[in-house]
């Protein structure tokens, strides 16, 4: 563990405009009022960058909520990252290993960076961390994650919630929830990226599922066991990766979990929604704004428990379903005619 004090960061750059990006920039830029700080913001979309700069407004994903004046935005990634002490990424998953080749040479010395990402790279199976640690070069305790129960929306209209900053060096995780504690958000802090990770890449996909039994029009008590079965999927990932199981009782695991599955607000439950309304998923991905990460990452996610022989029947039949392999009508008899067992095996 570092014992290392580092001083409060002057500069943050937040590269990603969506609506988690902005949001957590508002996170940063409320926690900086009286202070010195500046929070910087890359976007793709100069029409964007534009409004934030001159209204203190992200038109496109966060209309009705003021942005603080603290918060500054472009679309040169250089410009964002010139100076900055902390870094945010805040893309779509499946983007970030090629953004990042072409952002590292700006990247100042000794940064650390943070990820908001909740995915698993395709064709590689690997977490967003260690795509990060892989482009940037960076050691482990300079690279964190933060996840938890954050629907961005709740979040930007100043809901109280709490989060997880997970860094394998404590000094760091407890610098980083320094940066972003304004009253109404409250990070943990944690040494398990792994666990953190894994269960905010898993929970998509569960809420995919939890979304077509709410688009079949299934009770409550459908969508309870298959939120809790997946809990005890995602658990068996995470511990063969070298998860802690408090980690998936936490914040990071049942508490994304349940919001993720649960709101109205969630992407991905949504996507499932639409799905099980009977939508395909072209038709799905025209109707949404945002990426539904779980629809990318559940292959990854898949692939990587058969390397591993984790059972994770939940990712299997969401697989089956977005290859058209299994229609939405033989998703729950798949799901209830598995072999009897024990509640309470969580090794495969």
């Amino acid at each position: 563990m570092s014992r290392r004090r580092r001083p409060s960061p002057v500069k943050i750059a937040v590269l990603g405009a969506g609506s988690w990006g902005t949001t957590f920039a508002k996170v940063l830029g409320d926690a900086a009022a009286g202070t010195d700080r500046t929070i910087m913001v890359w976007g793709r979309r100069a029409e964007v960058v534009e409004e934030i700069n001159t209204r203190h407004r992200n038109p496109q994903y966060l209309a009705s909520i003021p942005l603080p004046e603290n918060i500054t935005a472009s679309t040169e990634a250089a410009e964002v990252l010139r100076g900055a002490e902390l870094v945010i990424l805040a893309v779509p998953a499946q983007s970030l290993r090629a953004q990042l080749h072409t952002w590292a040479p700006h990247v100042e010395p000794g940064a650390v960076v943070v990820s908001l990402m909740k995915g698993l790279e395709l064709g590689t199976d690997v977490r967003m961390s260690q795509v990060v640690a892989q482009e940037l070069g960076l050691p482990v305790e300079r690279i964190a994650v933060i996840s938890g129960p954050n629907l961005a929306m709740e979040i930007a209209r100043r809901e109280p919630t709490a989060s997880v900053v997970a860094c394998a060096d404590e000094a760091t995780a407890a610098w980083i929830a320094t940066t972003c504690t304004p009253p109404y958000f409250r990070p943990y802090t944690n040494t398990d990226v792994v666990g953190v990770e894994i269960g905010g890449i898993v929970k998509n996909i569960i809420a995919l599922a939890v979304g077509i039994c709410d688009g079949k029009q299934m009770g409550d008590n459908t969508k309870a066991s298959v939120i809790t079965r997946g809990l005890a999927e995602t658990t068996r990932l995470a511990l063969a990766l070298g998860g802690e199981p408090e980690t998936m009782a936490g914040l990071a695991g049942l508490g994304d979990l349940v919001a993720t599955c649960s709101s109205p607000l969630s992407r991905n439950r949504t996507a499932g929604r639409l799905l099980g309304e009977g939508l395909t998923l072209e038709q799905v991905g025209g109707r949404m704004t945002q990426t539904a990460e779980g629809i990318k990452s559940a292959q990854a996610v898949h692939e990587l428990a058969l390397q591993l022989g984790i059972e994770m029947p939940i990712t299997e039949a969401v697989v089956a379903v977005l290859a058209g392999e299994l229609s939405i009508a033989e998703l729950g008899p798949r799901l209830m005619g598995r072999d009897l067992k024990s509640e309470g095996e969580y090794q495969a």
